[in-house]
């Protein structure tokens, strides 16, 4: 029993690494996300940054109506800058003079032609000069608003690239639905937040929802609007965009958001009792963390990769099997 004992002692460390080694090939042993590429050959594109989704607080509020506001809300678009220099820098000072040139001649003829100061009127018909001057300025004017009118116009109806992020949102009485068609194809609910919790969370009641429509930022967007029963739509005013919900109809519109934050914005059809409470909120983030938001949804970043083509045999292995038979 004795010589036994010791003979099992003895066997028992060459035993024990023997088992360690075996676990050692029966675990993969872990590796980082480069090497993980490396060994894979996969794109690093098409790895999902090391990122977490979290919600952007009150302090990224960027697109809302103000109180006492008379301006347009900023914009954080490409087409909204457009139409707001547009707006600001050619309409209003044409406008302007317009509005001053009419008060002016207004002023001059009830002052010069006044019954008191004319008591014969005077029994002029035509003059010629004026006839041309009032006829050619306002083509003139209006040839100088059209031109950046038909731009802005055909900026609006840009076609999206191949690669845009599609986001199709559908009008419902009376709340919103995201669907995701691009990423696995879930849907968004987005229902208006009772006054007193929108407050609560430091955000503008009427317009503050349950779940936001959350986009990448920087990222041509492909929106695409329907309706499942009246006619809805969606409108954003600080992303100049507004594009109408019509049952049984897919319109569609580039959208590219410059900054991340939220936007708000509202139906703007005449939809029903509660057209007035199904708001619009839109979370832009940077690409990293909305693909970690597409992934806790449930959904899917990037394209699956296709499996690799088995190797082929070896030419020498070959002409030994052909010789061999």
């Amino acid at each position: 029993m004795t010589l036994w004992a010791a003979a099992l002692l003895a066997l028992t460390p060459q035993l024990a690494v023997a088992q360690d080694s075996v676990a050692a090939e029966a675990v993969p042993q872990t590796t980082s996300a480069p090497q993980a590429i490396e060994a894979t050959g996969a794109s690093a594109d098409a790895v999902p940054a090391a990122s977490t989704y979290k919600p952007l607080g009150p302090e990224w509020i960027k697109g809302q109506p103000e109180a006492g506001n008379i301006d347009f809300q900023p914009q954080y678009t490409d087409d909204g800058q457009f139409a707001y220099n547009m707006h600001t820098y050619l309409l209003m000072p044409i406008i302007t003079v317009i509005s001053l040139f009419v008060l002016g001649l207004l002023l001059w003829v009830v002052l010069r032609f006044r019954r008191s100061k004319n008591p014969v009127a005077s029994k002029t018909t035509h003059n010629t000069f004026i006839e041309v001057v009032w006829t050619l300025v306002p083509v003139l004017v209006l040839v100088g608003i059209a031109i950046p009118s038909i731009t802005l116009l055909a900026r609006q109806y840009e076609t999206p690239p191949a690669d845009a992020v599609t986001i199709k949102a559908t009008g419902y009485q009376w709340y919103w639905g995201y669907s995701y068609p691009d990423n696995g194809n879930f849907e968004i609910i987005s229902n208006m937040l009772p006054e007193d919790e929108a407050v609560a969370r430091g955000e503008p009641g009427q317009l503050a929802v349950d779940n936001r429509m959350v986009v990448p930022a920087n990222t041509p967007l492909r929106i695409q609007t329907t309706a499942a029963d009246v006619i809805h739509a969606f409108a954003v005013p600080s992303l100049w965009f507004k594009i109408d919900a019509v049952p049984g109809r897919l319109n569609e519109r580039l959208l590219t958001i410059n900054e991340p934050g939220i936007y708000y914005g509202q139906c703007s059809e005449l939809c029903g009792a509660r057209h007035g409470y199904m708001p619009i909120a839109v979370e832009a983030l940077p690409r990293a963390e909305w693909e970690a938001w597409v992934i806790e949804q449930g959904g899917t970043v990037g394209e699956a990769e296709e499996p690799a083509a088995a190797p082929a045999a070896p030419a020498e292995i070959a002409t030994d099997e052909a010789a061999t038979e």
